[in-house]
């Protein structure tokens, strides 16, 4: 879905107008949170984020994944499979699968770790442990009781914040923001913008880590448009924030498009921006997950063989902070797990 703008407004009739219904859902969504979920038997961490649209799970997962590995875990994510046909639970096959199939995310994320999808995350935690998972890490799902968390980190972008602080549909949070804090382990905001410092400032008052962390591009990215003059395009969450990274890499973004979450580029939008880039001799370039939208079962259409992926990781500004948090989790998880079956 496309933001509506008003979402992002300090004031807006529109807002007002919804804040009723906003009420209504964000009493269910309250009650909802506070359901007991599952065991998994293993740890579970969880990425999501108190509002919908992008904030930056993706590339957190993937630091997260990384760190587990590193600690000598086992980790397999749990993703819902948004945007996908399959209900699960099935393990992405970045061979067989396409984003048709498991959604643009998972099929991204599979590239690098094991990836379960699930729409019943039950079932998901059950194939997640016959893949040999020694902790279970959820893309998203913080707002969903089904599964018990160990610790959930929260992503929030600095320059966006949660806009007007109003629930869905008056505005972009979940839930209310009260519940969603309560629950909250640790938060993470990327970039260095001020949008996000009031909910910082109440989760460090509430004794949880507040750990900052900004998106870097990979450096054969930026070495591949070194020099060429670029129409950058993006269907995520936050399209602005891409073009931003893009900018603050040294890449010349002449033209720029912006298209929903999630969306799905027919040919004939492909054709226009390939056209449009031909015209004024530019190169195309996207995010990972938008090129992961683009790929059939044959692989890339050969329109978009020449438009070039941009790849970014996650880095913390104080990664030992991170580590020591994670740590902490996972004994804490194990002891409790020890003494549940003892």
């Amino acid at each position: 879905m496309r933001e509506p703008a008003f979402w992002y407004r300090p004031s807006s009739w529109m807002s007002r107008l919804l804040m009723p219904l906003g009420a209504i859902y964000g009493l269910a969504a309250g009650w909802r949170l506070q359901r007991r979920g599952l065991d998994a038997g293993v740890p579970v961490l969880c990425v999501g984020n108190y509002h919908v649209g992008g904030a930056g799970k993706t590339p957190t997962v993937l630091a997260l994944a990384s760190l587990l590995r590193d600690l000598g875990e086992t980790p397999v994510v749990l993703s819902r499979g948004y945007g996908g046909r399959l209900r699960g639970p099935v393990k992405v096959d970045t061979g067989r699968h396409v984003a048709a199939d498991v959604g643009d995310e998972p099929l991204m994320l599979a590239r690098t770790v094991p990836v379960v999808v699930a729409r019943d995350r039950i079932g998901g935690v059950a194939l997640a442990r016959s893949q040999g998972a020694s902790v279970i890490l959820m893309d998203d799902g913080f707002q969903n009781p089904a599964v018990a968390k160990d610790a959930s980190l929260i992503v929030i972008d600095g320059n966006r914040g949660l806009g007007n602080g109003c629930v869905f549909p008056a505005g972009p949070l979940r839930a209310p923001l009260l519940p969603q804090l309560a629950r909250t382990d640790a938060l993470v905001v990327i970039g260095d913008g001020r949008a996000a410092e009031a909910v910082a400032a109440e989760a460090a008052a509430q004794g949880k880590p507040v750990l900052s962390a900004h998106l870097k591009a990979a450096d054969a990215s930026v070495a591949a448009l070194s020099g060429k003059r670029v129409l950058a395009f993006a269907g995520i969450g936050d399209p602005a924030r891409f073009f931003r990274t893009l900018r603050g890499s040294g890449i010349a973004v002449v033209a720029e498009r912006a298209f929903a979450d999630h969306h799905r580029f027919s040919n004939d939008e492909i054709e226009t921006l390939i056209a449009e880039a031909g015209r004024d001799a530019l190169t195309l370039v996207t995010t990972e997950k938008d090129l992961a939208r683009l790929a059939t079962a044959a692989g890339l259409p050969c329109q978009a063989k020449d438009i070039v992926p941009f790849a970014v990781t996650l880095e913390f500004d104080d990664s030992a902070q991170l580590r020591k948090f994670v740590s902490e989790r996972l004994f804490q998880a194990r002891q409790k797990n020890y003494r549940l079956n003892n």
